[in-house]
């Protein structure tokens, strides 16, 4: 990638790029690497020294993984979104460990996390747009944790569906109900029992082709 490309690039994402001196930007950009990641690849599982993702193509998975093996999804990276998590300097005070996978074939910019936190270290505006975006991380994450300790099962699913239309601005979740299920850390059967009441009370349809929202208002409801 020619670097008039990359400062476009970082030029849209860091609010502090123009604050850099140029040898700074130059040395960001001799540390990031395009990254094709296959479907189902993990990224990242804290073996190995992290970085800063930016996803150009495809959906990243941020997520941890319980004792006896349960998956919880934390959140998912979309295109031209950042995944700040996977870079080691920043999650290394966090006590648990984080997963990152692509969901999807993905094309993304790899930018070295040693790269960056020695810039955070030069310039006060890199890292408060470091901060920032770890404090919404963890916003996100006690969000989800709240979900599953205190709402019933029934109210996080209704959330669940509503984020998905609302993400691909359709009236379908094209997901299995494994899939589901993973994301939202339960059982496969649960989710089907739930998805099964929610289509005999003429809120869902569902299908091969996914979960069909005939009835937005009724879910929202669900979730007040």
């Amino acid at each position: 990638m020619k670097f008039e490309i990359f400062e476009k690039l970082c030029s849209e994402r860091f609010p502090f790029w123009d604050m850099l001196k140029k040898e700074d930007q130059s040395y960001i950009y001799e540390n990031t690497y395009k990254k094709i990641y296959k479907k189902n690849t993990t990224i990242y599982d804290g073996s190995e020294e992290g970085g800063l993702i930016i996803v150009n193509n495809g959906c990243l998975r941020v997520y941890i993984i319980s004792d006896d093996d349960k998956e919880l999804t934390l959140m998912r990276i979309h295109k031209d979104e950042l995944c700040i998590l996977s870079a080691s300097f920043i999650n290394e005070p966090i006590t648990f460990d984080i997963f990152v996978d692509a969901e999807e074939d993905s094309d993304c910019y790899f930018i070295s996390g040693e790269a960056f936190e020695k810039i955070n270290n030069k310039y006060e505006q890199a890292r408060i747009y470091a901060l920032e975006n770890t404090v919404d991380c963890l916003s996100n994450i006690m969000w989800i944790m709240q979900q599953v300790l205190f709402m019933s099962m029934d109210k996080r699913l209704a959330i669940f569906l509503l984020d998905e239309i609302s993400r691909t601005q359709t009236d379908t979740v094209m997901l299995t109900h494994s899939l589901i299920a993973k994301y939202m850390g339960s059982a496969r059967e649960v989710v089907s029992r739930m998805l099964k009441y929610f289509e005999n009370e003429g809120i869902v349809e569902l299908s091969r082709k996914g979960v069909k929202i005939v009835d937005k208002k009724r879910l929202r409801e669900l979730t007040l």
